[in-house]
């Protein structure tokens, strides 16, 4: 057993990392299940502080992409995804793009393309994917679609780092993210499969099939979402995109499955329960 305040096997400071996320947990049921605008409040802060990182981490490569009309625009995703739906996403989507490729005209023409690229990736990857969260929200029984895919991501973090830290030994991408081991992944999808067939009978009155699909969809993009981000941290040369949240490292680092996961969630559960 780790020391208290000392990182655990899989690399995390386990008693703050639990405390942490039970806060947020809590926060975001409370939101959901009492006043659902106060959640898209609570993605609004956290999608701007993970652009923020973003930005900050970037310059570690001289990459410095037009902060401000990425978080315009991307409060301004979050919130038409939620009160007009995927056609005010994407249009909101396309105007960020263009202001960012405008707003990067004032500056010096070295690093225009870089920067502006960089710029669009940040909008693309934080805002835009959290739209997908806002509109469950929005949607028929909406805070019962949104805690399925938090609870969906959890199992799938929970069961991967359960099994990885107890009978992990095979890495499943040595070169990228050395911790994760095909045990862990095995873990995550019997976890999530589980979890998704009982929820989805339970909180949505789907079939339980149709639940344990909607898990290991939820396992590949999470899987898929964290990899891609390590990979981020070993091009820029850091280990966390930040230390704002204890045992877990940045904001990008807890949204990093769960951005990705958005979309998926979304689509499958608009497919399984369609939106009456």
């Amino acid at each position: 057993m780790a020391p208290p305040g000392r990182p655990s096997r899989a690399g995390r400071n386990l008693p703050a990392a639990i405390g942490v996320g039970l806060l947020l947990g809590a926060a975001i049921v409370a939101s959901l299940l009492l006043f659902k605008p106060a959640f898209l409040g609570i993605v609004a802060v956290a999608a701007m502080l993970g652009v923020r990182e973003l930005w900050i981490a970037f310059q570690e490569r001289g990459i410095r992409f037009p902060i401000l009309p990425v978080a315009v625009g991307g409060v301004g995703m979050l919130v038409v995804a939620y009160f007009r739906g995927e056609g005010a996403l994407a249009a909101a989507f396309a105007l960020t793009t263009v202001a960012i490729i405008v707003w990067r005209l004032t500056e010096p023409a070295e690093g225009y393309l870089r920067d502006a690229s960089a710029g669009v990736f940040a909008a693309a990857y934080v805002p835009f994917l959290a739209g997908f969260a806002m509109l469950m929200t929005a949607a028929d029984h909406g805070a019962q679609r949104v805690l399925v895919f938090f609870i969906l991501v959890v199992c799938n973090d929970t069961g991967g780092y359960a099994t990885g830290v107890l009978a992990g030994r095979h890495p499943m991408a040595p070169s990228i993210s050395p911790k994760k081991s095909w045990e862990g992944l095995a873990g995550s999808v019997v976890t999530a499969a589980g979890a998704g067939a009982i929820t989805m009978v339970t909180m949505l009155h789907g079939q339980a099939w149709q639940g344990a699909v909607t898990g290991v969809a939820v396992v590949a993009s999470a899987t898929l979402g964290d990899l891609c981000e390590s990979m981020i941290k070993r091009d820029l040369g850091i280990k966390d995109m930040g230390n704002l949240l204890p045992g877990h490292g940045g904001i990008m680092d807890r949204l990093d499955s769960l951005l990705p996961t958005a979309p998926v969630a979304w689509l499958l559960l608009s497919l399984f329960v369609p939106v009456k």
